[in-house]
């Protein structure tokens, strides 16, 4: 069968999994009466939650006779590893626009990848049925992008269709009929070329992985394209790393191929399908699956390097292992690591204690992630605040910057240019208007400056302003950044907070707590009005005494507490804090430095 492999990009909520979910239906792909789930490629709980995808999954519809693979790719930043690999298996990418917003940061990121690749793209405006939709202002922002990404002439010689993902269509021209996707489909047949690894069908067997999983059945499975050659069950293979170092040697128990939304079982693999094979012990992403007589590795696609650390820890505060069963320093570090094989965009070390791991990665939001998952497999840990990576050229001190594209109300445009150009060290690039009242800013922020920003942001432009920010270049050194201004309130007794005591807290700040929640010596219970820490007593009732008048007690009337999800909470926190997450509690604590702690978080600082 006629082969075509193409990914599809797009910013974080631009409609790329409900365009999918499109495709597959009207490829036949499902029963006529067959439930299916609204964006049925985001198969992860947490995906479904946030609505973003965060794993790169394929699929597989059959067109007129082609079989086209598609890879539902990520779209925010901090998970550019799931693209970066994902991308080489690939002869095509369709780029989905909003029509409305045009491209935004992570599309760049990802443009810009698949461009290096010499990968020639498909433009799809979609959501064009909205009543903000200027599809001709995003298809000349596509345009600018892709020049200013240095694309060649060919891939400047882009096609464009505009659609509308949740309706299920998909035309060449504004004004077309919006029936279907098949004009889609076709210009996926025409303008992709086939896979040229088909043209080596006769040279040994050659495969190299780029996804991992486990199946209960089949033990690891790694997904890749075949380079070269044929494989059936049951053949010898052998993996090599990328220096040509050899792993192991196995035999293929099963091969899957990607049917609709599923995998099935198939006799034969030829070079330029993509496939996943079963039967290998050690081999892993990045790795090469070769014939025996193959003993050159292929090249791997190198990866961005991390820009942010966070340490992972036992949890050591005096309510630890009440609610998770995972709490041994062994059992998070063989988790840690197991997460670090198949995603290769983090790197975990060991601190000098060893009861502590440094775990490096792109993002908050990633760290956020991979957190979350753990919570919620019964782990307790100790996280620290994110630290910038930094690294020394030609003997200078150099530090991460990110490109921060932010829509705003015009009447918050002063206070939020104000921020990251004053205090966080930020250089305003551009700033334009938006349409409908709003205006966009483009800056080029350091990395330390925007760590705890999100939270601040949200409340200078009263929930109303989006924030996009990614990866842009290393930068000297901008010296300091001030940190949180506000001090925090902390517990001086343990056990179960008490309203009164809470009440007449409010004065001195926000509360994180609730009334008959636990709090330990040492516990975060809210935020200071002031910028000095400040030990409270949220244990200490109201003294009884026998004599009781009428209309002389006040009704307890609390504020509703400030409730910090887990990226707010590790954002939040200054270098001698930590949080505290359980899968059923996220609270803040003090940590208390050594002297020699407390001097190497201030260089860092």
């Amino acid at each position: 069968m006629d082969l075509r492999n193409i990914a599809i990009i797009a910013h974080v909520d631009h409609g790329k999994t409900t365009l999918v979910d499109a495709l597959l239906k009207q490829s036949g792909a499902f029963r006529e009466n067959q439930a299916v789930s609204e964006r049925a490629m985001d198969s992860n709980d947490l995906e479904r939650e946030r609505g973003i995808t965060i794993l790169a999954k394929a699929t597989s519809v059959e067109w007129k006779g082609t079989r086209i693979n598609i890879v539902d790719t990520p779209g925010h930043a901090d998970f550019g590893g799931e693209v970066e690999r994902i991308l080489s298996m690939v002869d095509g990418v369709v780029l989905l626009v909003d029509a409305a917003e045009g491209p935004m940061p992570q599309t760049k990121f990802v443009t810009s990848k698949a461009l290096a690749l010499g990968l020639r793209p498909i433009v799809v405006l979609n959501k064009v049925d909205k009543p903000d939709a200027e599809p001709d202002r995003a298809l000349d922002e596509c345009f600018d992008l892709f020049a200013n990404l240095g694309a060649s002439e060919e891939q400047l010689d882009f096609p464009s269709m505009y659609a509308s993902g949740r309706a299920g269509w998909c035309d060449a021209e504004l004004n077309g009929p919006r029936q279907d996707l098949s004009a889609l489909f076709d210009l996926i047949v025409d303008h992709v070329h086939a896979p040229k690894q088909q043209e080596r069908a006769d040279e040994p067997f050659q495969m190299l992985a780029t996804t991992l999983g486990s199946d209960n059945f089949l033990g690891r499975i790694l997904t890749g394209r075949v380079e070269a050659g044929t494989l059936k069950t049951g053949d010898s293979l052998k993996a090599l790393t990328r220096k040509g170092e050899l792993i192991e040697n196995f035999r293929v128990a099963k091969i899957l191929a990607f049917r609709g939304l599923g995998q099935q079982p198939i006799d034969e693999a030829v070079a330029g399908d993509i496939v996943t094979i079963s039967g290998m012990t050690k081999a892993t992403v990045a790795d090469s699956l070769v014939a025996p007589s193959v003993n050159v590795p292929l090249p791997a696609q190198p990866i961005d390097p991390p820009t942010i650390s966070v340490t992972f820890g036992i949890n050591d505060s005096p309510l630890s292992g009440r609610d998770g069963k995972k709490v041994q320093s062994r059992v998070i570090r063989d988790r840690l690591m197991k997460e670090a094989e198949s995603n290769v965009a983090i790197q975990i070390s060991d601190t000098p204690g060893g009861d502590a791991f440094e775990v490096a990665g792109r993002g908050e939001l990633q760290m956020g992630v991979l957190i979350e998952n753990m919570r919620r497999e019964g782990f307790e840990l100790s996280i620290s605040r994110p630290q910038v990576l930094f690294r020394d050229e030609d003997g200078q001190r150099m530090e991460p910057i990110e490109e921060v594209t932010i829509d705003v109300d015009d009447d918050y445009t002063g206070a939020v240019i104000e921020k990251i150009t004053g205090t966080r060290k930020g250089e305003l690039v551009e700033m334009k208007p938006a349409g409908t009242g709003k205006t966009r800013i483009i800056a080029h922020v350091p990395s330390r400056g925007l760590i705890g920003y999100q939270g601040e942001f949200l409340t200078d432009t009263r929930g109303t302003g989006v924030l996009n920010r990614v990866f842009h270049s290393w930068s000297p050194h901008k010296g300091p950044i001030p940190g949180r201004r506000a001090g925090v309130l902390i517990s001086m007794e343990a056990g179960q907070a008490v309203a009164y005591a809470l009440w007449n807290l409010e004065d001195r700040g926000r509360m994180f707590i609730d009334p008959q929640d636990e709090v330990y010596e040492g516990m975060i219970i809210g935020e200071h009005s002031r910028d000095n820490d400040l030990d409270v007593n949220p244990l200490k009732g109201k003294k009884l005494t026998n004599v009781r008048a009428s209309g002389t007690d006040e009704a307890v009337r609390l504020t509703p507490p400030i409730k910090l999800s887990l990226e707010e909470a590790i954002a939040y926190i200054d270098n001698d804090e930590l949080v505290e997450v359980t899968p059923n509690s996220i609270r803040l604590r003090k940590r208390y430095l050594d002297p020699h702690e407390r001097k190497r978080m201030a260089k860092q600082a």
